[in-house]
């Protein structure tokens, strides 16, 4: 479970294409992962095959954890906040009617979608100052108008790919467990673009197994 396997797995909830990151502090035991139809509940720790990412109908994800008010051992993160600050940012992001990012980071896959958040409960732990929450939230569709033509005096909607989901940030900064390979693969989509990204960035080949925590790294297009 991942109370024993923390540092290997990582979630982050992402604002504004990176302006904003929370990486979720506690891991939850488990997240539901639901395709509009019928859901499946996974472990973290070894979430196995999933095709819920290909399935026409939006993605739901909830779990539940909570936000420590002392750096425990067990914290996916070295660094953490105070409790309360992760509620406020989480209302503020919903307030404000715009798609967040979902990032889960992990040794077998990695999942990267634009959701909306759907619903957050939270509640402070007697006497810990912890607080326990629960959150919802459910893919996001990009859309845009479609031109309609006229000819022959008939109507008829232009067909219209729809938009990509996906962010093509052009700077990542780096995080405790990352490498560029792991950087290629959540960012870019492929793992094997790693040295484009050395490249890119000067990076010697001495320099990839110690690279620093916050460095800003360009990525290609």
């Amino acid at each position: 479970m991942i109370t024993n396997r923390n540092h290997e797995h990582s979630i982050w909830l992402s604002y504004s294409d990176q302006k904003q990151n929370l990486r979720i502090p506690v891991n939850p035991p488990e997240i539901k992962i639901g395709d509009g139809a019928s859901g499946k509940t996974y472990e973290v720790s070894g979430l196995g095959e999933i095709n819920v990412l290909q399935n026409p109908k939006l993605t739901t994800i909830s779990f539940e954890s909570f936000f420590p008010a002392e750096a425990y051992p067990f914290l996916a993160s070295k660094t953490w906040i105070d409790p309360v600050f992760y509620v406020i940012v989480i209302k503020d992001w919903m307030e404000k009617k715009y798609p967040i990012r979902f990032i889960y980071t992990g040794p077998t896959f990695d999942i990267n979608l634009p959701m909306s958040i759907e619903k957050l409960e939270w509640m402070e732990a007697a006497g810990s100052g912890d607080i326990e929450y629960s959150i919802s939230l459910k893919e996001f569709a990009f859309y845009g108008a479609r031109p309609v033509i006229i000819k022959n005096d008939k109507a008829s909607v232009k067909p219209q790919a729809r938009p990509s989901d996906k962010t093509k940030p052009k700077t990542y900064k780096l995080v405790a467990g990352d490498s560029l390979i792991k950087v290629a693969r959540v960012q870019l989509g492929n793992e094997g673009r790693w040295k484009e990204i050395q490249k890119l960035n000067g990076i010697k080949d001495s320099q990839l197994k110690k690279l620093p925590i916050g460095m800003l790294l360009k990525l290609p297009g």
